[in-house]
């Protein structure tokens, strides 16, 4: 029987409507501490979500909606963010001590989030009480909608590799000892790296190693995420070429690696071709900026295993770059770049969106280097070290103005003041203005830098101090787009983003100890129309804490817009 266009028609813009709009996701997760686990080889307290460690994926595709039920276990406060999803609209679902209130050991909340308009490979884990050194994180992938083409051919299989440093000893010691600055100069070298929370291949004390089977001639993807809190890595495979294809939501040139450099909080994809003879190969990674000759469990190992292969690994390990040779690092984070025709979570190309045009409204200086407060050491950013507060930000914005919590731009954005100090850093950032994000890193090793809410246009890189000169080095044609940056030691890097997504938005090192000591602040855009598409209203389900943890929420009216200055 014949179908009318009209029907067709009809067919046609509901399949349409399902894919742009997504579809619900319901999980459930019990947190809670393992020290069975022992991925050390141990005894050691490890977060598990329903056990596992690392956690369970999120599998989900472009504006899906994530609803994820987090029942506390832990004996202490728990928050989990969802490192580089953008939360449009939405920062109240951040999960960050500035715009949630934490969940209470005992008791669950509901986060509730879309991968609005996005795709590509991140991770999550928990964002306060340093419990991030403890576990608790795993992957998020983000798939194209089925009317979204891939730019390259479907892969045999996806593979989730975490890799990060891992510390000995239960976290609250070392959260102690941070906290009376008695680790904070000497304490910075992990123990071991762990692939997926395994040790490394022929480690005599980890329980097992991680290992992938592969089939002959088939093509497989890695999602590679760097969830240490101290070290950069390079990662390689032994005798196999790797092909970039994507980096935190961005479809990349693809160029063919040998190795590639992987800062804290990054994540990548690459296709990886079973082209060799059938058998073991080693899969590697070691830390950047650090010489871990000493130490056989400062180097990552697992295995790739071709399917019918008996053999066992045979020879040394594969060589990556030299670990200092910032050279090599700098060159490599410059060819990564926007793949302009390719599309993804949009229809129209990622080069559509440019900055080779635009102009910017405000520029800020960052200057991250460690400061002295009362005689102890802190990381400051312009000598301000980040005071968390027990009030989220964005819950004293909404219903007080801020009022009692924090005042909207005393943090310089220029310059640095002439002594270190701490602060509730919170600046203004205008709505759909282009911000220009200058990390100027002061320390000895690569640090990492991360802008919740956006993606950001990853325009230059720089050795020594930033001029307004700078800029001539820029590139404007095809920088990268993704929501973590390295800045090399005594260098610079430059970003662009345009605050298109109202909210309170978190700026922060993502090396550890750092952030949990001041390398920290907030970036606050402002809507002040209040159409719930402009910005979402608080959650039917809004935790109350701090200066209203005894108020009745129904109770308050939200506030005016804050006034800048004193």
């Amino acid at each position: 029987m014949a179908v009318s266009s009209n029907r067709w028609s009809a067919i046609l813009l509901a399949i349409f409507f399902t894919t742009a709009n997504g579809i619900d996701i319901f999980l459930e997760w019990n947190v809670a501490l393992d020290s069975t686990i022992k991925p050390a080889g141990l005894d050691q307290p490890v977060i598990t979500i329903n056990g596992m460690f690392p956690g369970p994926l999120i599998n989900a595709t472009t504006n899906d909606f994530v609803h994820v039920n987090v029942f506390n276990n832990l004996d202490e406060p728990l928050l989990f963010t969802w490192n580089g999803i953008q939360q449009r609209l939405n920062s109240w679902q951040d999960g960050v001590s500035g715009t949630n209130c934490p969940i209470l050991p005992g008791t669950n909340w509901t986060y509730v989030f879309q991968t609005k308009d996005q795709i590509g490979s991140f991770f999550y884990f928990p964002s306060i009480n340093y419990q991030k050194a403890a576990g608790g994180f795993g992957p998020i992938r983000v798939n194209n909608r089925n009317v979204i083409a891939v730019p390259f051919l479907k892969p045999e299989a996806e593979f989730d590799l975490l890799i990060g440093d891992w510390f000995y000893g239960d976290y609250k010691k070392r959260r102690s000892m941070m906290e009376r600055s008695l680790d904070i100069n000497d304490g910075g070298v992990p123990n071991m790296i762990l692939m997926n929370g395994k040790g490394p291949y022929g480690d005599p004390m980890s329980k097992a190693y991680e290992s992938f089977t592969v089939t002959k001639g088939m093509t497989y993807r890695f999602r590679i995420s760097n969830v240490g809190s101290a070290f950069s890595f390079n990662f390689r495979i032994q005798n196999h070429k790797m092909v970039l294809v994507e980096t935190e939501g961005s479809y990349t040139n693809q160029i063919t690696l040998d190795s590639l450099d992987v800062h804290v909080g990054q994540s990548y994809s690459v296709l990886v071709t079973a082209d060799q003879d059938d058998s073991d190969y080693f899969i590697v990674a070691s830390p950047k900026w650090f010489n871990s000759s000493a130490s056989t469990r400062l180097v990552g190992l697992s295995v790739l295993h071709y399917s019918i292969s008996n053999s066992q690994l045979t020879g040394p390990l594969p060589t990556g770059p030299d670990p200092f040779d910032l050279e090599f690092s700098v060159n490599q984070a410059k060819s990564v770049r926007w793949n302009l025709t390719a599309g993804a979570a949009r229809p129209n190309p990622q080069g559509t969106f440019n900055v080779s045009n635009i102009s910017l409204t405000q520029s800020f200086q960052l200057h991250a280097s460690m400061g002295a407060i009362n005689g102890q050491p802190r990381y400051v950013v312009n000598n301000v070290s980040y005071l968390t507060v027990e009030t989220p930000l964005k819950l004293s914005d909404h219903l007080v103005n801020g009022s009692g919590v924090y005042e909207l731009d005393r943090f310089p954005t220029q310059t640095v003041n002439s002594e270190a100090s701490y602060g509730v850093s919170v600046v203004s950032g205008i709505h759909k203005g282009w911000i220009e994000l200058v990390f100027i890193n002061q320390l000895d090793v690569i640090d990492s830098w991360h802008l919740d809410g956006f993606g950001f246009y990853v325009v230059g890189f720089g050795n020594g101090e930033w001029t307004e000169e700078s800029r001539s080095t820029y590139n404007l044609y095809d920088p990268i787009v993704r929501a973590t940056a390295q800045v090399y030691p005594r260098g610079w890097t430059a970003v662009y983003a345009f605050l298109d997504n109202p909210g309170m938005w978190n700026v922060r090192s993502q090396l550890l100890n750092n952030w949990y000591l001041g390398h920290e602040f907030y970036v606050r855009v402002f809507n002040a129309d209040p159409n719930p598409a402009k910005e979402r209203p608080p959650p039917e389900n809004l935790l109350l804490c701090g200066i209203f943890h005894d108020s009745d929420v129904s109770d308050m009216a939200p506030a005016p817009a804050p006034m800048s200055g004193w």
